[in-house]
């Protein structure tokens, strides 16, 4: 940072244990993160910044955060923000903070319920409507989808980090679709893990959505609903570890760490969904950079080549890893260290054959 005033841009540093991570947003707020996790790259600790200066807007509003008129105040407010930036920092076995697209979660009886949330979010005059499933998106209206990816991936977070209750009415800000003009945010629990959503005006009352709607509309349900916060099995090879599932043009994606038992056991669940991520951040920043994002440093072998990369893989003595890059999914594969090294890719491809036609998002 000192070396803004010479025009030098340093954006990260390492010790021999820290790596540290800056950036400044708006000109106004500069967040630093140290990490002394093995493996940090600037990619996964970058994005951990953009998350949590959207969630300062999401909960604040972004005139609070540009022009600060009491430092003490700010201060008090933004502990507001604490839960869900605490989210994003605590030990994960999810990925979407990383990836930037929204978890979904494959619904049973999903065109019943569709149908079902269409007309409640019809009835509570709005167009934005949800069902969140464990903090992962299960369903939702189109123009829902229509919302920034960030944006997608931050309010379901949120509602996923927020302590259980019956109803809540939480006011937000859009950090793309709209900053600075604040929304209401209705949650109502269906069941135990499962919310309904919606994104209101002024209208209508909490309390008319919570006592006379969702009876109403999801009353009659209720067995489709609890199959919503039901584990599905996604019938996965085996040898499979972890995976996960992007859907390029949706920025949606699903992921799952297999239980013990599933071969790797020198793998914890924590520790396979750890590696998973380190896979991702290494080949997203290297091979599979995303439309519009820097072109990611070239390797010497790959200067002699005019096409990218679609298929990469990595062997280590705990596991091996396998990514595919194709037209609408990418997938990311953690696999046990005992499956042959000639076999992952067939397996991968079978793999993103069955996950992509059971895709729900």
């Amino acid at each position: 940072m000192f070396g803004a005033n010479l025009d030098v841009l340093l954006t990260a540093a390492c010790t021999a244990n820290t790596h540290v991570v800056w950036r400044v947003f708006h000109n106004s707020i500069t967040l630093i993160v140290l990490s002394s996790e093995e493996g940090a790259s600037d990619f996964a600790l970058g994005r951990l910044l953009d998350n949590a200066f959207s969630a300062m807007v999401l909960i604040l509003g972004l005139e609070e955060l540009v022009n600060v008129r009491n430092i003490e105040r700010l201060k008090k407010d933004l502990r507001a923000c604490y839960r869900l930036i605490d989210s994003f920092l605590a030990p994960l076995e999810r990925s979407g903070d990383l990836t930037q697209c929204v978890e979904c979660v494959p619904v049973p009886h999903g065109a019943a319920l569709q149908e079902c949330l269409e007309a409640f979010a019809g009835a509570a005059e709005s167009r934005f409507g949800c069902l969140v499933a464990g903090g992962r998106l299960a369903l939702a209206t189109e123009p829902w989808w229509q919302l920034a990816p960030q944006e997608l991936l931050l309010l379901s977070w949120l509602v996923g980090s927020l302590p259980p209750h019956a109803a809540r009415d939480y006011p937000i800000y859009l950090p793309h679709g709209s900053p600075t003009v604040p929304h209401r945010l209705l949650t109502c629990q269906l069941l135990p893990g499962l919310e309904a959503c919606l994104i209101c005006g002024p209208s209508p009352a909490l309390p008319t959505v919570e006592t006379e709607l969702v009876p109403r509309f999801w009353k009659p349900l209720l067995e489709p609903l609890q199959a919503c916060v039901s584990p599905q099995p996604h019938g996965l090879p085996p040898g499979v570890l972890a995976f996960l599932l992007i859907h390029r043009d949706q920025r949606s994606s699903q992921s799952s760490v297999q239980p013990p038992g599933s071969g790797g056991e020198d793998l914890s669940p924590r520790r396979r969904a750890r590696a998973l991520r380190h896979f991702y951040a290494l080949v997203t920043a290297r091979y599979f950079p995303w439309e519009g994002s820097p072109a990611p440093p070239q390797e010497p072998f790959q200067a002699g080549f005019p096409h990218r990369a679609r298929h990469c893989y990595v062997v280590s003595a705990t596991h091996k890893a396998y990514a595919i890059h194709a037209p609408q999914h990418q997938l990311f594969l953690l696999l046990a260290p005992h499956v042959p090294t000639f076999a992952l890719r067939p397996l991968a491809a079978r793999a993103l054959q069955r996950l992509a036609g059971d895709a729900a998002c």
